[in-house]
C-alpha cells in the first residue's frame, strides 16, 4: 500500500531526477513499417529469361543487394515481393530473398490465370517459403479479356477455398470486382495502388479510377494498397495533388483496410526510399499516430496473416 509518506518521497524524488536531468527517458513510438509491395529482379540469363520481349521499370534490376540496405536507410522493416510481370510467372527469385532473410520479406505469388490446371496448385500454396497469397494483373487488353471472356472464372472460388489472400492490379473495372466481392465474401481482395494504373495516371483519369475503388469499400473483404502515390502525382514530394485521392480512400476503408506501399521501382527517380516514408508519416496530417500504425504496416500484417 503506497502510504502518504511514500507518496510524497516517490514524488520528491521524481522532481529531483527531473530537475537532474536524470529523468528515464520515455520509450518512443515502436511503428512496424512494412512495405506492401516491392518488385526485385536479377539480370537475364540463359537459365533465368524474362518474358520475350517484356520491358522492365529500370534499366538495372532491382535486386536483393539494393533493397536491403535502401530499406535500412528508410528505417522498413518488411517488404511483400510481388514478382514482377516481365518474369512470367515465376516466384523463383523472391524465395531466395525469403531464405536470405526470412523475417523480412514474404511473397504474393503469381499464377498462370489462363491455366485452370494452376488450381492444383492452391491447397498448398503457403507451404512455400514466405508465401502469403497470389497476385494477379489486369492491365493490358489481353488480361483484362480474361477478366470478362470467363479465363479466370475458375481462380476466384479456388483462392476462396483455400484461404489465400489475392492483390490485385486493375484500373475502373469497379462492377467486376464487386460482383467478385459479392460472391465470394471470405475471400480477401486487395485493391493495388488504389486502383490506378500508371497509364489512367498519365492520361489524368486518376479521379475517375479512384471512385471505382471506392465504390469496393462497402465490401469488408475488400482492402486498398495507398501505393505508388510518387508515379500518379504530378507534383514532386510531398504530392500534395495525391492527398485528396489518399484522404478519401482512407475515410472510405479506415485505417485498418489502407496500407502504405511504395512499389519502388515504377518511380524510383521521383523520391527516395525515406521520402516515401515521410510522405504519409510526417505530411497527412488528416491520420492520427494511431491510424500510421495500422497504415503503415499493423493492417497489412494482420490482414495476410504474416506471423
Amino acid at each position: 500500500m503506497l502510504t502518504r509518506r511514500k507518496f510524497i518521497g516517490t514524488t520528491l524524488g521524481a522532481g529531483a531526477a527531473l530537475a537532474a536531468g536524470t529523468a528515464p527517458v520515455v520509450a518512443q513510438r515502436k511503428r512496424t513499417i512494412v512495405d506492401s509491395q516491392i518488385h526485385l529482379w536479377k539480370a537475364e540469363s540463359d537459365d533465368w529469361k524474362w518474358v520475350p520481349g517484356a520491358k522492365p521499370q529500370m534499366p538495372e534490376p532491382f535486386t536483393i543487394e539494393k533493397a536491403v540496405p535502401l530499406m535500412d536507410e528508410a528505417g522498413v522493416e518488411r517488404a511483400v515481393i510481388v514478382p514482377p510481370s516481365w518474369i512470367g510467372d515465376r516466384n523463383d527469385y523472391a524465395f531466395e530473398a525469403v531464405q536470405r532473410y526470412p523475417k523480412r520479406f514474404a511473397v504474393m505469388g503469381r499464377v498462370p490465370l489462363q491455366d485452370p490446371k494452376a488450381a492444383a496448385l492452391l491447397p498448398k500454396w503457403k507451404e512455400q517459403p514466405g508465401m502469403l497469397g497470389v497476385r494477379v494483373t489486369f492491365n493490358s487488353p489481353t488480361t483484362l479479356g480474361w477478366l470478362k471472356d470467363g479465363t479466370a472464372d475458375w481462380f476466384w472460388p479456388a483462392v476462396e477455398k483455400a484461404g489465400l489472400p489475392v492483390m490485385f492490379l486493375a484500373s475502373m473495372q469497379g462492377p467486376a470486382f464487386a460482383r467478385i466481392a459479392e460472391r465470394h465474401p471470405q475471400l480477401s481482395l486487395i485493391v493495388d495502388h488504389m486502383g490506378v494504373l500508371s497509364a489512367v495516371a498519365h492520361a489524368g483519369r486518376t479521379g475517375e479510377a479512384i471512385e471505382h475503388t471506392l465504390s469496393l469499400a462497402k465490401f469488408p473483404n475488400v482492402s486498398v494498397k495507398l501505393s505508388s502515390a510518387p508515379l500518379m502525382s504530378r507534383q514532386s514530394y510531398p504530392f500534395a495533388d495525391m492527398t485528396p485521392h489518399i484522404q478519401a480512400l482512407f475515410d472510405a476503408y479506415g485505417p485498418r483496410r489502407c496500407y502504405w506501399g511504395t512499389d519502388i521501382t515504377n518511380s524510383f527517380d521521383k523520391a527516395t526510399y525515406r521520402q516515401r516514408v515521410t510522405h504519409f508519416t510526417e505530411t497527412l496530417t488528416f491520420m492520427s499516430e494511431e491510424d500510421k500504425d495500422w497504415v503503415m504496416g499493423r493492417g497489412l500484417i494482420e490482414r495476410l496473416k504474416w506471423a
